[in-house]
């Protein structure tokens, strides 16, 4: 779930007696069939949200439907389910056109469902922590960063339509139990994502509807009385197998290795697909996540001493109270209108309307301990609340088109959004509160008045856009795509005590070519823009410009092995320019800067089936990053990245199927003054699967993570830290019908 930060994107060492200081530093936080079960327990969902967290699976029946032809149109892309593989062939996430990813000239990776249920990938931390080019920065236990080529990712979607971050963050844990695949796009994505960082666009694709029964449920096991509940079922709805549900619902609960943390999550989706004649398909859903995280941190660890020397806490401490709590629900409906057109031209249309909401009691511990005593840190304890509604249309059109006796490939559309973001911070009574050395602190720390004093946020961003892209058939081998979005993006409101003002337009384009080597070989070139209006003022009160981002790449790509692998390789160029940076203070209010920062790398990608029952999913990034004055920058941005996931069958025990993964990390460290230099050395983590079928319905599977029990932080994005979590297992019995 996305929300507004309920403190600052950055954390500085406070002192105790500068409050002001203090304070500007911790800014919060066709009809159905009645008979058919699966379509009453849609229909209820669908017409209910509120009954959403209490809903289950409904029962379904034993008669399996006979097998139909649905001849309607689906502007949905192709399921990975079922497929077993570890990549897809096409992708339209980065140009809206359906073009194969060795025929997109931008780095793409597809993290399939396959791949999730290999690993239990059961959120979306775990998929990008191993996506190549991606790390995940997990700042607090339920709050976190993404970073790609050295920028923040703000831009994540669903099935192709979204709204850059309310903040820079995610707030709560975004399950994974509803999507079919996740597209991840490097790089800036002008056409997809006219606002944001030249970083990355995540795209997640739900599952939809089947018209063949089927149905699956699973029960996991795991580290810490970790239990986790998973169901999902589809089908026909009517006789004559023109319609189709599914409900998808998950319940996951537990305890942590974290002191005093047990996060709880409830995940339910349900989707109705409609066929209103051969060529019109209609698409309604609603899913529903709600996470409750007892004993969450805000804030974290220190990392050093006031000698200047590193902490090294238990793998389990905690700054939590023992009544800390974070609950964050997130409910998004959306309804689909596909038509297809004669002369192969469809038009899609995406209403969507997204309503998240958080509601914590939270507690910071600040300063910095003695070597000796441990003592130096003092309480700061909150009470935030906030409501973010977000409402968006999307009208697109895709087709072909004949010029010069070739036929080339043509998309164009409109794109409205508008969020509304409401949040305010009731500071606790006590704050300053000396605390005790934490090492073997047990939260005991009284639950004060929260009525010190309030402050929060009210503002709204409008994003209106129009964009075409166009793929051009030069020659058989020669195919150039040339695209431009035109966006206009105004906000309103104040964001505690600053204006949130902007008002920005920028058109985007977007270049790429492609050449084909052989039928199974292409080079390719691409550029890309992107930019993102700032409501920040520098020191004479005027509004900072727009960040303008670009990015340009260069590479090759190969289908193998009857296009069932694709590898990937590229170097690229990204430049962002006039980020805001907090350049002083004037009184009590701060002013910022434009600086620009620039990365430079390579990576290599490779997703699919190597050989017969061989799958794998691996990558390896390498970058700098360096500022105008040519000084390294986000130096907690790790250089040197190494994902690796793969599985085999094996051929003596073709029920059998075994696997692991390996992650690699170099060094990273945060310069934080005065000759404090936080430090995360180099870091390696070994995960291990391994799944039996024990017939066609019926499957067990064991997975082992950090096998060798690394002990790390899982960040150095803030002045403050937590550690990963240590050697951790589940067992899962997995049935399917």
């Amino acid at each position: 779930m996305i929300s507004r930060s309920c403190c600052s994107p950055s954390f500085s060492v406070l002192s105790r007696n500068n409050p002001a200081s203090l304070q500007r530093n911790l800014h919060p936080v066709g009809s159905l069939n009645p008979l058919s079960p699966i379509a009453l327990a849609l229909s209820m969902l669908l017409a209910a949200p509120a009954f959403a967290e209490e809903a289950a699976p409904a029962k379904a029946s034993q008669a399996e439907l006979p097998e139909v032809l649905v001849t309607g149109v689906s502007g949905n892309e192709p399921s990975s389910e079922k497929t077993g593989a570890y990549t897809k062939r096409k992708s339209s996430s980065a140009t809206r056109l359906d073009l194969s990813l060795r025929e997109t000239p931008q780095s793409v990776s597809v993290v399939t469902r396959a791949k999730m249920d290999d690993f239990k990938q059961v959120n979306v931390n775990d998929v990008l922590a191993n996506t190549t080019g991606v790390s995940v920065e997990k700042v607090e236990t339920d709050r976190t960063y993404y970073m790609a080529r050295g920028f923040d990712i703000t831009n994540f979607q669903y099935d192709g339509v979204g709204l850059p971050f309310t903040s820079g963050n995610v707030a709560g844990d975004i399950d994974t139990a509803i999507y079919d695949r996740v597209d991840i796009v490097r790089g800036a994505n002008g056409l997809m994502s006219a606002t944001g960082n030249p970083s990355a666009t995540v795209n997640f694709i739900r599952k939809r509807p089947v018209y063949q029964f089927q149905a699956s449920a699973g029960l996991t096991l795991g580290s810490w009385n970790t239990r986790r509940l998973d169901a999902d079922v589809s089908g026909a709805l009517n006789a004559a197998g023109t319609v189709a549900g599914r409900i998808v619902v998950a319940k996951q609960a537990g305890d942590s290795y974290l002191d005093r943390y047990s996060p709880e999550k409830t995940v339910v989706y349900g989707v109705i697909e409609a066929n209103l004649g051969e060529a019109t398909v209609l698409s309604v859903g609603h899913s529903h996540q709600k996470s409750d995280a007892k004993g969450g941190m805000w804030g974290a660890l220190p990392l050093y001493y006031t000698d200047g020397s590193p902490t090294n806490y238990r793998t389990s401490t905690s700054t939590a109270a023992d009544w800390s709590r974070w609950l964050t629900q997130d409910d998004r409906s959306f309804v689909e209108l596909n038509h297809q057109l004669d002369n192969d031209w469809q038009i899609k249309t995406t209403m969507s309307r997204n309503r998240s909401t958080g509601d914590s009691k939270l507690f910071y511990a600040y300063g910095t301990p003695d070597r000796k005593t441990g003592l130096g840190l003092y309480s700061y304890p909150s009470l935030y609340n906030n409501v973010n509604t977000q409402t968006l249309f999307d009208l697109s059109a895709t087709g072909k088109f004949t010029l010069a006796g070739r036929k080339h490939d043509l998309s164009f559309g409109i794109n409205w959004s508008k969020s509304k973001m409401d949040d305010i911070s009731h500071y606790g009574v006590g704050i300053g509160t000396a605390l005790p050395d934490i090492s073997n602190w047990t939260g005991n720390y009284p639950q004060p008045a929260f009525n010190s004093y309030s402050d929060g946020s009210a503002y709204e961003d409008t994003r209106k856009t129009i964009f075409v892209a166009s793929r051009f058939n030069l020659a058989d081998q020669f195919k150039f795509i040339a695209g431009a979005n035109h966006t206009k993006a105004e906000s309103s409101g104040y964001a505690y005590g600053v204006s949130s003002r902007k008002n920005a337009n920028n058109t985007s384009p977007y270049l790429g070519f492609v050449y084909d080597l052989t039928p199974y070989a292409s080079v390719y070139a691409s550029h890309t823009e992107i930019f993102n209006p700032q409501s920040e003022v520098d020191a004479s009160g005027k509004t900072l410009d727009p960040v303008k981002g670009k990015g340009d790449e260069l590479g090759v790509k190969l289908e193998l092995f009857a296009r069932k692998l694709n590898l990937s390789a590229a170097v690229f160029k990204i430049q962002q320019d006039n980020a805001a940076e907090q350049a002083g203070y004037i009184g009590t209010k701060s002013f910022y800067r434009g600086i620009d920062a620039q990365s430079q790398g390579f990576e290599f990608d490779a997703s699919g089936e190597l050989a017969k029952g061989w799958n794998l999913s691996a990558g390896y990034t390498q970058l700098r990053l360096k500022g105008s004055n040519d000084r390294d920058v986000k130096t907690y941005v790790p250089r040197k990245l190494f994902r690796l996931s793969t599985t085999y069958q094996l051929p003596f025990m073709p029920q059998a199927k075994v696997g692991g993964g390996l992650n690699l990390q170099s060094d990273t460290f945060r310069d934080e003054g005065s000759g404090n230099i936080i430090r995360q050395g180099s870091y390696a983590t070994l995960n291990l699967m391994a799944r039996y079928d024990v017939n066609q319905n019926l499957s067990i599977s064991a997975n082992l993570n950090n096998v060798s029990d690394q002990k790390y932080l899982t960040s150095l994005y803030w002045s403050q830290g937590y550690y990963a979590a240590p050697r951790n297992g589940s067992v899962a019995v997995n049935w399917k019908y």
